[in-house]
């Protein structure tokens, strides 16, 4: 009777542990996670952020796709202000091209940068290899899209916010 007891809990043990969630990039996956300073300096978490969806959109300010994505992204934001959030993520290395394309493109959600281009460990971990990328994650960090843009990304953030 022990032996079976003990077979099952250790069935149950290996059952449960291969449906656990890991972080990572896949969907499905937890986001890793971010620290990056803000255009002021002081570090944002991107799991300060759960709670909302999340678009993680990594841009730099010399990459034309991103700058003419940004205007769509406002829009976006702005239809869904209480249930999306974005966590800009910049490989620019300098801050005053940075923070000037932020403020003249009127960029309100949370941008981070820690200017160190594509040195910086942000683009190891979620493998970025090209501009513009990103992640869509539900309000528990898990990711639910990649790399998804334009009418699909709407499509998306409508059907996921039951809007």
């Amino acid at each position: 009777m022990k032996k079976m007891f003990f077979t099952a809990l250790l069935l149950s043990f290996f059952i449960n542990n291969t449906n656990a969630q890991v972080v990572g990039l896949e969907i499905g996956d937890i986001a890793p996670e971010i620290d990056l300073p803000d255009t002021k300096g002081e570090k944002v978490a991107l799991s300060s952020l759960r709670g909302t969806l999340v678009l993680v959109d990594f841009w730099a300010t010399w990459c034309g796709p991103c700058i003419k994505e940004q205007p769509e992204l406002l829009k976006l934001y702005n239809t869904y202000p209480d249930k999306l959030s974005i966590y800009g993520v910049s490989l620019d290395s300098k801050k005053p091209a940075w923070t000037g394309t932020i403020t003249k493109l009127k960029l309100p959600w949370t941008q981070v940068s820690d200017l160190k281009y594509w040195s910086s460990p942000v683009v190891s971990d979620y493998m970025v290899q090209a501009l513009p990328y990103n992640f869509l994650l539900d309000k528990n960090g898990i990711i639910v899209a990649k790399n998804i843009h334009g009418a699909k990304l709407n499509e998306l953030v409508k059907e996921l916010t039951g809007s």
